[in-house]
């Protein structure tokens, strides 16, 4: 299961986050979501579980913990939407 980890400081490390989440079990993945462009941190990520009850557990213990002063949202992930492939159909004006 994926979790959802929200308002993460931009010089938070993926291995911060990692050993953060790893009281609650075992961790598979961690992601630090950065900007395509510039390679920035987005403040925001996910974490990885393989066991649901130790997911649940992680949220709940993770819920407002702070991480480099700030207050973390965690919530379980939501499946990826699907998205529209570029270049099928007229673009709309950015302005």
């Amino acid at each position: 299961m994926r979790i959802f980890v929200a308002n993460i400081a931009f010089t938070a490390t993926e291995d911060e986050l990692r050993q953060l989440s790893a009281p609650y079990g075992l961790v598979a993945r961690v992601q630090i979501v950065t900007h395509r462009d510039t390679g920035r941190p987005r403040g925001y990520g996910f974490v990885e579980r393989p066991e649901a009850a130790e997911t649940q557990a992680a949220i709940a213990g993770l819920q407002g913990a702070t991480l480099e002063g700030r207050a973390r949202t965690v919530t379980e992930a939501r499946p990826r939407e699907e998205r529209r492939p570029r270049g099928d159909g007229p673009r709309r004006p950015r302005w």
